[in-house]
This record gives C-alpha cells, structure tokens and sequence, in this order.
C-alpha cells in the first residue's frame, strides 16, 4: 500500500472570480488485481501493454488503485510530479525479497496479452485464494510464477 499527500493549493474559482484554498488529501493506493480489472473493466483494453496510456487513462487508473473513501475527482487533478514519481515507483517495485534465476525467468508468457481475467484463471488454476487480488500486482505475479515453477517436474541429470 502507498500513502501520498496531495499538497495544499490555492485554486482560481473562474465561476466566482476568487481564490479558494483546498486542502492537503492523503491517498491510500494499491496497486493490485482489484485495481487492473476495475480500469480494465472500465476501458475495456489490457493495462499491462505497451501501448502508452492517455493522460486521462493513467489519471483515471489512480483513481482505480485509491482505497480512500468519498475523494473528489479534482483531488486527483492536483497531482504533483513528485505524486507521479511516487506512484510509478510503487507500481515498479517488486514487493519481494523473491529473485529468479535466468533459467526461471526464460519461461515468459508466450507474448500472451495479459488481462484482469487471465490472472484470475492463473490463480484459479494454481489455487491460488482470491484474497491475494488485493495485494500488490508484482508479488502476485511473483506467486504465480513460484507456483509455476514448483508445479514443473524435476529436471533429469544427465
């Protein structure tokens, strides 16, 4: 989970021609599988591609990863760069202490488009429980990729 202060502003008011303080919002975020398939459900396009986002699709998947109740949208408008960075920091980490050797990581995906519901099947298929779509993305995927992993026959020696 990620904690980040959106910073006090104060905001022209064009309708009434003032200036209007707001104040500081903490957010918390998590970047998970509830998150993915909520924007996904919404846009109806994988997150996890390489085709870049609009700003209002990225904007809009911080709104997915936010477990703050009642915030307003023009909270989210106030993001500072440092926000940003933050974000996209927690997005990348790994979330654990879990590494893989380069025999480990060769088995990819096959070029598969990941989506919110083929990690569903994946967690499905390797009986996974459904209150690990909460946690981070990375340490899901890690768990999957154990999973995987350990499920393969041992390797003969020759």
């Amino acid at each position: 989970m990620l904690l980040i202060t959106i910073p006090a502003a104060e905001l022209w008011d064009e309708k009434n021609e003032t200036f209007i303080s707001v104040d500081a919002k903490t957010l918390q975020l998590e970047h998970s599988l509830v998150s993915l398939s909520k924007w996904e459900s919404k846009w109806e396009k994988p997150f996890l591609s390489n085709k870049p986002k609009t700003a209002e699709e990225t904007l809009d998947y911080v709104r997915c990863m936010t477990l703050t109740q009642n915030v307003k949208p023009e909270v989210y408008i106030r993001l500072s760069d440092q926000n940003i960075l933050a974000i996209n920091q927690y997005i990348d980490a790994p979330m654990t202490a879990t590494h893989f050797s380069k025999d480990d990581r060769a088995h990819g995906n096959g070029g598969e488009q990941i989506t919110a519901e083929l990690i569903y099947y994946w967690m499905v298929a390797l009986n996974i429980p459904f209150e690990c779509q909460k946690w981070h993305l990375n340490r899901l995927f890690t768990l999957i990729r154990v999973c995987n992993i350990k499920n393969q026959p041992p390797k003969r020696q020759s």
